[in-house]
């Protein structure tokens, strides 16, 4: 097999498939991506490529972004036509439709099927834009939202199926393009996230590791911005550090913002926040640990007494799900994507996501009773098994598609 990959973040959403397929020997593996200096990968070859054209600030907001998506669908296309001459031809293409990354790739290789990674379809009502009211949306946002789907138009026609990870994101699509989609999730690896009661998370600020004996609750989010909920968490702070004088919370999560519009304020909306709530909280209790590596990440959530997840309906944070495996007790937004996942009662607490004094309640029950709480981690890990589990669930599924659109020849084996 001759497969092509691309993300413009490798390995983004194929991590796993592409170690699966590593694993299997015998494929040529291209990866193509924006991202520069990716460190060697036994078996395949890393490719980068640079967008053709970005536009400027000044650029038509109507289609900016259709304009921004063009510029990498030509510098992907540039760099495959590169390949091409070098005398590769892939046998399927699997990428993401979100950037514009495919658009032009069957101008290139016209016989190849190409399957593509349909993440989310903007909406000016039901998802994400003007749910929150303290963000109400611009009386443009609706033309401004729907210029921004040119990609998925464009892109529904370029490829031969697509994929969406769970049937909210699938249903966020016009119903005309449900019958190309096939839902699966990407898969999570049950088999290393795992509770680990010895698990350690080493406070410099305090002078010791703290471990799952110590009161500990915990937030993650990329980028602490309202789309991930992070100000009706941070408003809940107070409440939750003044009835639990001897809880910490550890927050991961960069200072940026990755979806929506950026903060006004002089240092994003952790500063604004901060601002917001300065003289109400015992500061030395509470701890922002930035971006922090995978592996770390892992013990933070292993020594979580309350792990706290929020978001807008959105696309759902593989955090939370990973969160579910390693048997964290999650309190969480009741909104659409949380919901698909996680039941109230079952494998989480479901709060109302406007009212951070309900989500301060119900962090200081679970921090308060935790025995109480305790079979909601093990619940959830075990749906996160019997539903969710790459090896399980998700792999036999993604190359039973990926074979459906190949000679029978071509098929790639499924796992035993």
């Amino acid at each position: 097999m001759r497969i092509l990959f691309v993300h413009q973040n490798f390995p983004g959403q194929y991590r796993e498939l592409l170690q699966y397929l590593l694993a299997q020997g015998g494929h040529q593996i291209v990866f193509l991506t924006q991202r520069k200096g990716v460190p060697p990968v036994k078996g395949a070859q890393i490719v980068d490529y640079a967008p053709h054209h970005t536009p400027d600030e000044s650029a038509y907001a109507p289609t900016k972004y259709w304009e921004e998506c063009v510029g990498n669908g030509l510098g992907a296309s540039f760099a495959a036509q590169r390949l091409h001459a070098d005398g590769f031809v892939p046998d399927v293409i699997l990428g993401h439709v979100g950037w514009g990354e495919l658009t032009f790739l069957k101008q290139v290789w016209p016989n190849t099927p190409i399957i593509g990674f349909f993440e989310y379809f903007f909406l000016a009502h039901g998802g994400s834009v003007g749910f929150d009211p303290e963000f109400p949306a611009s009386e443009h946002a609706p033309f401004l939202i729907h210029a921004r789907n040119a990609v998925n138009f464009a892109n529904i026609q370029t490829v031969d199926l697509g994929q969406s990870p769970t049937c909210f994101q699938r249903d966020t699509y016009p119903v005309s393009f449900h019958d190309k989609i096939y839902v699966c999730h990407d898969g999570i690896r049950t088999d290393q996230l795992r509770p680990n009661p010895q698990a350690r998370v080493p406070l410099n600020r305090l002078g010791r590791a703290v471990t799952r004996e110590d009161e500990i609750f915990t937030y993650m989010a990329r980028n602490m911005e309202p789309v991930r909920g992070f100000h009706k968490f941070m408003r809940a702070l107070p409440r939750i550090l003044a009835e639990r004088p001897k809880a910490r919370v550890l927050i991961i999560g960069g200072n940026e913002v990755s979806y929506g519009k950026p903060s006004d304020a002089a240092g994003g909306y952790r500063a604004e926040l901060e601002r917001e709530i300065h003289d109400q909280v015992d500061w030395t209790r509470v701890h922002f640990l930035g971006k922090v590596p995978y592996g770390a990440y892992q013990q933070i959530i292993q020594v979580s007494r309350c792990h706290i997840y929020l978001t807008v309906p959105f696309v759902l944070s593989w955090s939370s799900m990973e969160a579910m495996s390693m048997g964290a007790t999650i309190v969480a937004s009741d909104t659409a994507p949380v919901r698909e996942v996680m039941r109230h009662g079952q494998t989480a607490m479901l709060v109302d996501f406007h009212d951070h004094a309900a989500l301060a309640r119900q962090v200081i029950e679970v921090l308060e009773r935790p025995g109480d709480f305790a079979h909601l981690g093990v619940a959830a890990r075990q749906h996160m098994i019997d539903a969710y589990d790459f090896e399980r669930c998700c792999l036999p599924e993604h190359i039973a598609r990926i074979n459906s659109v190949l000679p029978r020849a071509k098929a790639i084996a499924l796992p035993r």
